[in-house]
Protein backbone atom coordinates (compact mmCIF):
# COMPACT_ATOMS: atom_id res chain seq x y z
CA UNK A 1 0.00 0.00 0.00
CA UNK A 2 2.85 2.38 0.85
CA UNK A 3 4.36 1.77 -2.62
CA UNK A 4 1.10 2.68 -4.31
CA UNK A 5 0.75 5.89 -2.30
CA UNK A 6 4.39 6.78 -2.95
CA UNK A 7 3.97 6.19 -6.67
CA UNK A 8 0.83 8.35 -6.77
CA UNK A 9 2.50 11.17 -4.84
CA UNK A 10 5.57 11.12 -7.10
CA UNK A 11 3.37 10.90 -10.21
CA UNK A 12 1.07 13.73 -9.16
CA UNK A 13 3.77 16.11 -7.97
CA UNK A 14 6.49 15.46 -10.52
CA UNK A 15 7.01 18.31 -12.92
CA UNK A 16 6.23 17.64 -16.54
CA UNK A 17 5.37 19.80 -19.48
CA UNK A 18 1.70 20.56 -19.90
CA UNK A 19 0.02 18.53 -22.61
CA UNK A 20 -3.54 18.32 -23.81
CA UNK A 21 -4.14 14.90 -22.30
CA UNK A 22 -7.40 13.25 -23.24
CA UNK A 23 -8.54 12.22 -19.74
CA UNK A 24 -7.97 15.75 -18.44
CA UNK A 25 -9.88 17.18 -21.40
CA UNK A 26 -12.66 14.68 -20.82
CA UNK A 27 -12.99 15.75 -17.20
CA UNK A 28 -12.99 19.39 -18.30
CA UNK A 29 -15.67 18.67 -20.89
CA UNK A 30 -17.74 16.81 -18.31
CA UNK A 31 -17.40 19.71 -15.88
CA UNK A 32 -18.28 22.13 -18.68
CA UNK A 33 -21.42 20.14 -19.49
CA UNK A 34 -22.40 20.17 -15.83
CA UNK A 35 -21.76 23.92 -15.56
CA UNK A 36 -23.71 24.64 -18.73
CA UNK A 37 -26.63 22.58 -17.41
CA UNK A 38 -26.49 24.49 -14.13
CA UNK A 39 -26.54 27.76 -16.10
CA UNK A 40 -29.51 26.50 -18.13
CA UNK A 41 -27.75 26.19 -21.48
CA UNK A 42 -29.46 23.62 -23.68
CA UNK A 43 -27.51 20.41 -24.24
CA UNK A 44 -27.66 20.84 -28.02
CA UNK A 45 -25.75 24.11 -27.78
CA UNK A 46 -23.29 22.68 -25.28
CA UNK A 47 -22.79 19.72 -27.59
CA UNK A 48 -21.83 22.02 -30.48
CA UNK A 49 -18.87 23.30 -28.50
CA UNK A 50 -17.94 19.86 -27.14
CA UNK A 51 -17.95 18.48 -30.69
CA UNK A 52 -15.79 21.34 -31.90
CA UNK A 53 -13.35 20.77 -29.03
CA UNK A 54 -13.19 17.07 -29.86
CA UNK A 55 -12.37 17.71 -33.51
CA UNK A 56 -9.90 20.48 -32.62
CA UNK A 57 -8.03 18.13 -30.28
CA UNK A 58 -8.12 15.40 -32.91
CA UNK A 59 -6.74 17.71 -35.60
CA UNK A 60 -4.07 19.00 -33.23
CA UNK A 61 -2.99 15.45 -32.41
CA UNK A 62 -3.00 14.37 -36.06
CA UNK A 63 -0.80 17.35 -36.94
CA UNK A 64 1.56 16.53 -34.06
CA UNK A 65 1.84 12.91 -35.24
CA UNK A 66 2.55 14.09 -38.79
CA UNK A 67 5.28 16.50 -37.60
CA UNK A 68 6.91 13.68 -35.63
CA UNK A 69 6.52 11.44 -38.70
CA UNK A 70 4.55 8.87 -36.70
CA UNK A 71 2.43 6.91 -39.12
CA UNK A 72 0.27 3.84 -38.70
CA UNK A 73 -2.69 2.24 -40.41
CA UNK A 74 -5.84 4.44 -40.31
CA UNK A 75 -4.14 6.83 -37.90
CA UNK A 76 -6.53 9.74 -38.50
CA UNK A 77 -9.62 7.59 -38.01
CA UNK A 78 -8.16 5.95 -34.91
CA UNK A 79 -7.16 9.28 -33.34
CA UNK A 80 -10.59 10.81 -33.97
CA UNK A 81 -12.33 7.67 -32.68
CA UNK A 82 -10.23 7.63 -29.51
CA UNK A 83 -11.02 11.28 -28.73
CA UNK A 84 -14.72 10.76 -29.37
CA UNK A 85 -14.74 7.65 -27.19
CA UNK A 86 -12.84 9.40 -24.37
CA UNK A 87 -15.43 12.17 -24.34
CA UNK A 88 -18.68 10.38 -25.20
CA UNK A 89 -18.32 7.06 -23.37
CA UNK A 90 -17.91 8.58 -19.87
CA UNK A 91 -20.90 10.84 -20.54
CA UNK A 92 -22.95 7.76 -21.47
CA UNK A 93 -21.75 5.89 -18.37
CA UNK A 94 -22.93 8.66 -16.04
CA UNK A 95 -26.26 8.97 -17.91
CA UNK A 96 -25.59 12.47 -19.22
CA UNK A 97 -26.09 11.11 -22.74
CA UNK A 98 -29.03 8.80 -23.26
CA UNK A 99 -31.81 10.27 -21.14
CA UNK A 100 -35.08 9.51 -22.99
CA UNK A 101 -36.57 12.95 -22.33
CA UNK A 102 -33.51 14.87 -23.53
CA UNK A 103 -34.05 14.44 -27.26
CA UNK A 104 -34.39 16.61 -30.33
CA UNK A 105 -35.48 15.02 -33.61
CA UNK A 106 -35.31 11.63 -31.87
CA UNK A 107 -31.60 11.98 -31.04
CA UNK A 108 -30.02 12.78 -27.69
CA UNK A 109 -29.49 16.56 -27.62
CA UNK A 110 -25.90 16.45 -26.38
CA UNK A 111 -24.92 13.77 -28.89
CA UNK A 112 -26.67 15.64 -31.71
CA UNK A 113 -24.80 18.80 -30.78
CA UNK A 114 -21.48 16.96 -30.59
CA UNK A 115 -21.92 15.53 -34.08
CA UNK A 116 -23.08 18.81 -35.65
CA UNK A 117 -20.44 20.84 -33.80
CA UNK A 118 -17.68 18.50 -34.95
CA UNK A 119 -18.87 18.64 -38.55
CA UNK A 120 -19.21 22.44 -38.49
CA UNK A 121 -15.79 22.95 -36.93
CA UNK A 122 -14.13 20.59 -39.41
CA UNK A 123 -15.97 22.24 -42.31
CA UNK A 124 -15.02 25.75 -41.16
CA UNK A 125 -11.36 24.72 -40.87
CA UNK A 126 -11.36 23.19 -44.34
CA UNK A 127 -13.15 26.24 -45.79
CA UNK A 128 -10.54 28.48 -44.16
CA UNK A 129 -7.79 26.40 -45.79
CA UNK A 130 -9.55 26.68 -49.15
CA UNK A 131 -9.92 30.48 -48.88
CA UNK A 132 -6.33 30.86 -47.72
CA UNK A 133 -5.03 28.82 -50.66
CA UNK A 134 -7.12 30.88 -53.08
CA UNK A 135 -5.51 34.01 -51.60
CA UNK A 136 -1.92 32.94 -52.24
CA UNK A 137 -1.48 31.14 -48.93
CA UNK A 138 -2.43 34.18 -46.84
CA UNK A 139 -5.55 34.79 -44.77
CA UNK A 140 -7.91 37.52 -45.89
CA UNK A 141 -7.79 39.22 -42.48
CA UNK A 142 -6.06 38.86 -39.12
CA UNK A 143 -7.31 36.00 -36.95
CA UNK A 144 -9.41 34.57 -39.80
CA UNK A 145 -8.42 31.05 -38.72
CA UNK A 146 -10.05 31.72 -35.33
CA UNK A 147 -12.97 33.85 -36.49
CA UNK A 148 -14.33 31.40 -39.06
CA UNK A 149 -14.93 28.35 -36.82
CA UNK A 150 -15.99 30.43 -33.81
CA UNK A 151 -18.43 32.48 -35.92
CA UNK A 152 -19.80 29.26 -37.39
CA UNK A 153 -20.36 27.82 -33.92
CA UNK A 154 -21.92 31.07 -32.65
CA UNK A 155 -24.36 31.13 -35.56
CA UNK A 156 -25.22 27.46 -35.02
CA UNK A 157 -25.69 28.14 -31.28
CA UNK A 158 -28.10 30.96 -32.13
CA UNK A 159 -30.05 28.74 -34.51
CA UNK A 160 -30.34 25.95 -31.95
CA UNK A 161 -31.31 28.48 -29.28
CA UNK A 162 -34.24 29.51 -31.48
CA UNK A 163 -35.16 25.89 -32.27
CA UNK A 164 -35.20 24.60 -28.68
CA UNK A 165 -36.57 27.79 -27.12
Amino acid sequence: MIYLISFLVIFLFSSASANAVCPVCTIAVGAGVGLSRWLGVDDTITGLWVGALTIALSMWTINWFEKKQIRFWASKQIIISVYIALIVVPLVWVDVIGHPENRLWGIDKLLLGIVIGGILFFGAEKFYDYLKNKNGGKPHFSYQKIVMPVATLLIASGIFYLIVK
